[in-house]
């Protein structure tokens, strides 16, 4: 089945390390695309069905359980949705005791809660505007609330961050009742306030970052959060089944401002312009990769997930035996080295593979 992606392009203030299409909240900007959102939605008239929806952002907890409800009433009209996972992007900052319950009346089941470090120092230095009391506290009342499946985003590579605040913002999480981690290293992104001497001089260095990262996988493994893809760790059973399909080549439609969809063996995306989107009698949609490669993509995306691939697939998919032949001299040295588990056509990146995946699949694909 299709996923469906929404972007909310809107926050209260960018942070400095930030790189997604996003734009100061404003009344009349947001009433604007809640019209043009909606209209786009409404042109499927219920012949796809779904059962992911994803609100990301942005901050999508800035339009208010109303506008939510609003937007998932008319998602339902457009759709046929069966036992849909539908999740929201929220900042600890946006959200409150009656808003939570709102957004669970309104049709949500999973919250993303964007926490990023349980360190009021390391909070600081990414721009935050909750400290980690507040992260805490919404997650301890979404799950009082009634959210079952609680997601918390964290960032590793800050300078001074050590293996034992990840070990204690996991620990808490933990406890808080949390059933799915993301994590993601620090990258200075080109055009962010991180992409200057200021925040680099403050910023880990790679290997740094990697015993971090390697260390993080453990601690999450430790407290029964298992990693079943390179940046995310679940508890069993709370896999996002939406960023699922994106590593495992399921079509998803994106409606919104930059939003990107794969749908037809083709990847579009809509330029990121909420102006632009408002004004459009309908989104133009850009087409970023008319005929991407089966075999390629398969290896590309598949070796982000615990399973990895199989090299039978990616024969069936277009691989040449030339290239499986390479592929599979290349696994084998990757196995010896630690970076994979090599086995009957299967590869599988280990936690220290996952920090030179790139490097693997250009090995693979050579």
């Amino acid at each position: 089945m299709t996923g469906i992606y929404i972007h909310v392009p809107f926050c209260k203030r960018k942070c400095p390390y930030c790189a997604f299409y996003s734009v100061a909240e404003n009344d009349t900007l947001i009433e604007g695309y809640m019209s043009a959102l909606k209209r786009d939605i409404s042109r499927y008239e219920r012949d796809v069905t779904a059962d992911t929806v994803y609100f990301g952002g942005g901050t999508p907890s800035l339009l208010g359980a109303d506008r939510i409800k609003d937007i998932l009433e008319t998602v339902h009209k457009a759709f046929v949705i069966h036992n849909a996972e539908i999740t929201l992007e929220c900042n600890p900052c946006t959200v409150d005791k009656n808003e939570l319950s709102g957004l669970i009346s309104a049709g949500v089941n999973r919250l993303s809660v964007g926490v990023q470090s349980l360190d009021d120092k390391e909070l600081a230095f990414l721009g935050r505007l909750h400290d980690a009391q507040r992260a805490r506290q919404v997650i301890s009342d979404a799950v009082k609330a009634g959210f079952e499946n609680v997601s918390a985003d964290l960032m590793i590579g800050i300078k001074g961050q050590t293996k034992e605040s990840l070990k204690r913002t996991v620990s808490q999480l933990h406890d808080l009742g949390v059933s799915h981690i993301s994590a993601y290293m620090i990258k200075a992104e080109h055009g962010t306030p991180f992409d200057s001497e200021k925040y680099l001089s403050q910023l880990m260095d790679d290997d740094s970052s990697a015993e971090l990262y390697l260390a993080l996988d453990e601690v999450c493994r430790n407290f029964g959060f298992e990693r079943y893809e390179i940046s995310n760790f679940a508890r069993k059973g709370f896999e996002s089944r939406h960023n699922l399909k994106y590593w495992k080549l399921e079509e998803y439609i994106g409606f919104g401002p930059s939003a990107h969809s794969y749908v037809g063996g083709k990847r579009l995306y809509t330029e990121p312009s909420v102006e632009r989107y408002i004004s459009a009698d309908a989104p133009e949609l850009k087409v970023s990769d008319d005929a991407p490669d089966p075999a390629e993509e398969y290896v590309m995306l598949g070796l982000r997930l615990r399973e990895g691939i199989d090299l039978a697939k990616a024969v069936s998919l277009g691989m040449t035996e030339s290239q499986r032949s390479r592929a599979e001299r290349f696994a084998e040295q990757c196995s010896k080295s630690g970076l994979c588990v090599y086995s009957d056509g299967n590869i599988r990146l280990t936690a220290k593979g996952m920090l030179v995946s790139n490097s693997i699949i250009t090995g693979l694909l050579s």
